[in-house]
């Protein structure tokens, strides 16, 4: 029975899964490279828990019990000590990711699932990074973690049946609806989602029509909640980019070619949200409410 979580990362997705897991009774260690970081993840993860307060869905016993089921840790090797399952949510970089689970093979109990929350990289690949291909598996979270239903449970070549049963049965208790998903680059959400945010980037790129009124047309004409350049902003732009090369060097087909505009914009540091600007400028509102100085007519 899976009981005692482990969740690198202590960043946006990171601290969404520890608090996901953490709110559904799981015992959970957040670890990441710094003290403060793991501060910042832990005061969203309050802050986010005095939302749900706020709306009625939880208690302030139920915050106090989901916070004290979190620790934290600097260190790997102490957080995965008694570990039944180690979710990876470190930056989307695939060097980065091979070390973190030659780390977590090494230091991991022998019976313990090691899992990737990556969005776009080969869990074959990541596998063969360590000893235990065979309880190597990917869990796709959508962000905002807490609120959005959907993981990919993607299968690497080499995963076994019982890996994958125990994850996709775990999931449904986290109260998720896990999809099945072969590995293959971008698995399903983000190879369909990251040419149209791609192609959208294009139509600004060749002047076909504003920011603004791209995203209307996605939200009105095509019932999306948000447009695709506010999406792509909130994802952050270079990790868009970063999704796109990924598919464009597995697949080495033009289509996931990255818009030389989506390029430039993260070279110029205007990722999104958490810059301050993308196509959108949040200086004064983390909503999407005033297009960029570039984009404005």
């Amino acid at each position: 029975m899976i009981k005692n979580i482990v969740v690198i990362g202590a960043g946006t997705m990171g601290n969404g899964i520890a608090h996901t897991f953490a709110q559904s009774g799981f015992s959970v260690n957040l670890v990441d490279v710094s003290q403060d970081a793991l501060d910042r993840g832990l005061k969203t993860i309050t802050t986010n828990l005095d939302r749900i307060i706020a709306k009625g869905n939880l208690t302030e016993e139920q915050k106090a019990e989901t916070l004290g089921n979190i620790k934290t840790f600097t260190e790997l090797k102490d957080a995965v000590t008694n570990a039944d399952l180690v979710v990876e949510a470190a930056t989307e970089n695939q060097d980065l990711k091979l070390k973190i689970f030659a780390q977590m093979d090494e230091f991991a109990p022998e019976n313990c699932i090691l899992s990737t929350n990556t969005s776009s990289i080969s869990i074959t690949k990541i596998a063969a990074a360590t000893k235990r291909a065979d309880k190597v598996i990917g869990m796709h979270f959508m962000n905002p973690v807490p609120i959005m239903k959907l993981v990919e449970i993607i299968k690497g070549y080499s995963t076994s049946k019982e890996t994958f049963d125990a994850i996709y049965e775990m999931s449904k208790n986290l109260g998720k609806v896990p999809v099945e998903v072969n590995d293959y680059p971008g698995f399903v959400a983000n190879r369909i989602l990251m040419p149209m945010i791609n192609e959208s980037i294009e139509t600004l790129y060749n002047g076909v029509a504003g920011v603004e009124e791209i995203d209307t047309v996605m939200k009105l004409g095509m019932a999306h909640p948000m447009g695709p350049l506010q999406l792509a902003d909130f994802i952050g732009l270079d990790v868009c980019l970063a999704i796109l090369n990924v598919m464009y060097d597995g697949f080495k087909n033009p289509k996931y070619a990255p818009n030389p505009l989506l390029v430039n914009m993260v070279m110029a540091g205007k990722l999104g949200v958490k810059s301050g600007e993308g196509f959108y400028d949040y200086s004064e509102s983390k909503k999407a409410e005033k297009v960029a100085e570039m984009f404005s007519k």
